[in-house]
C-alpha cells in the first residue's frame, strides 16, 4: 500500500474499534503552545497538580517522549450516556458513569496497534489515554478533530464534546490532516455558566476554581468558599459542557463498559451519605470514581451537606 492507502486503512481500522473520528498529524514540537503552557503554569492555575510542571519539553515535543516518532494519531471515543443517573442532590460527571475510561479505551488502542502492526509490518505505536505528558486536546485539534472551545475542551462540530481523546504516537508516516476553524464565535455560554468563574475570556482555565479539580485533584479539606462552590457535584462537573450549544449534536454511545452499573443507578441520597468504605470499594472498583478515594468522596458529600 502507498502512504494514502495506509492513512485511509488506519482511519477505517479506528472505526472498527468504536472510535468516532480519527485524525493524524506530524509528530513535531507544538511551538505555538509553549508560551501558553508556560503562562498557565506561572499563573499557578494548575494548583496542586505539580506533576504538570514536569517534563515540560516532552509535553510539547512527542519526539522527545517517543524516540523515532513520526506521527500522532488522535482518536475520539464517545461517552455520552442515554440519561443522567444522578438527582439534584449528588451529581457525578457523565464520563465516570461506567468502567474507568483509561482501561476501556486503552484496551481498544492496544488491539488497534496490534492490528496495525499485523497489517503494516513495521508499524509501532505507543498509546496514551489521558496519561503521560501528552497534550491530547492540542494534538486532536492539530489533526482536525475539532477546535479548543472557550471551556478549553475539544469541540467537534458533529458530536460536541462528550468524548474521550486518545493518542497513538507512531513511527509510521501518513498523510497528515489540517486543523479546522474555531466555531465558537461570540458565544460565551460556558464562561457565563461556570459558577466559580474558573473559565477566563483569554482562554485559560484556572483549575484551582474548577469543580472537577476540587472534587478529584484537591486532596485537602475544603475551605468555606470551596464548599459553597461545589454546586452538588461530588465527582467532576459537566456544567460547561451541558450548556455548550454544540452538544445538541451529542448521541448516545453504545459501549457496554461505559454504561452505569445497576448498583450505581439505584444509589439514593441516603445511600451516598451512609456509604461505607467496603461498599465504596465494591461499587466503584472498576470506576474512575475510585480515583478520589473513599475519604475524598465522603469529604465532597459532607461539604455539600454542610453548605456553610
Amino acid at each position: 500500500m502507498i502512504k494514502s492507502e495506509h492513512t485511509q486503512w488506519v482511519k477505517s481500522l479506528s472505526q472498527s474499534f468504536g472510535f468516532s473520528f480519527c485524525g493524524i498529524s506530524k509528530a513535531e514540537k507544538l511551538v505555538e503552545e509553549e508560551d501558553r503552557l508556560n503562562q498557565w503554569l506561572k499563573k499557578g492555575y494548575h494548583g496542586k497538580m505539580a506533576y504538570l510542571e514536569n517534563n515540560f519539553d516532552k509535553r510539547l515535543d512527542p519526539t522527545l517522549l517517543v524516540p523515532g516518532a513520526k506521527s500522532v494519531i488522535s482518536l475520539i471515543f464517545n461517552y455520552f450516556p442515554e440519561k443522567t443517573i444522578h438527582d439534584k442532590n449528588f451529581k457525578v460527571a457523565k464520563y465516570a458513569y461506567g468502567n474507568d475510561y483509561h482501561n476501556v479505551v486503552k484496551e481498544k488502542l492496544a488491539l488497534f496497534v496490534e492490528a496495525a502492526s499485523a497489517q503494516l509490518g513495521a508499524f509501532e505505536g505507543r498509546i496514551f489515554v489521558d496519561s503521560a505528558p501528552v497534550m491530547e486536546r492540542q494534538w486532536a485539534a492539530k489533526s482536525g478533530l475539532g477546535w479548543l472551545g472557550k471551556n478549553t475542551l475539544l469541540l467537534n462540530n458533529k458530536m460536541g464534546s462528550f468524548f474521550f481523546i486518545a493518542n497513538i504516537i507512531s513511527n509510521w508516516t501518513f498523510d497528515y490532516d489540517q486543523p479546522i476553524k474555531d466555531y465558537c464565535g461570540s458565544c460565551t455560554a460556558c464562561i457565563d455558566a461556570c459558577p466559580t468563574d474558573a473559565l477566563h475570556k483569554d482562554g485559560f482555565l484556572d483549575a484551582t476554581k474548577c469543580i472537577s479539580y476540587l472534587t478529584i485533584e484537591l486532596k485537602e479539606e475544603f475551605n468555606t468558599d470551596e464548599k459553597k462552590a461545589l454546586n452538588n457535584w461530588i465527582f467532576g462537573c459537566d456544567i460547561c459542557q451541558d450548556v455548550c450549544p454544540w452538544n445538541r449534536f451529542s448521541k448516545t454511545h453504545n459501549e457496554p463498559e461505559l454504561k452505569p452499573s445497576l448498583q450505581m443507578q439505584l444509589l439514593s441520597e441516603a445511600d451516598w451519605k451512609d456509604m461505607t468504605a467496603p461498599v465504596f470499594k465494591q461499587i466503584f472498583k472498576k470506576s474512575a470514581i475510585k480515583r478520589t478515594g473513599y475519604k475524598g468522596l465522603m469529604r465532597n458529600i459532607e461539604a455539600i451537606n454542610c453548605k456553610t
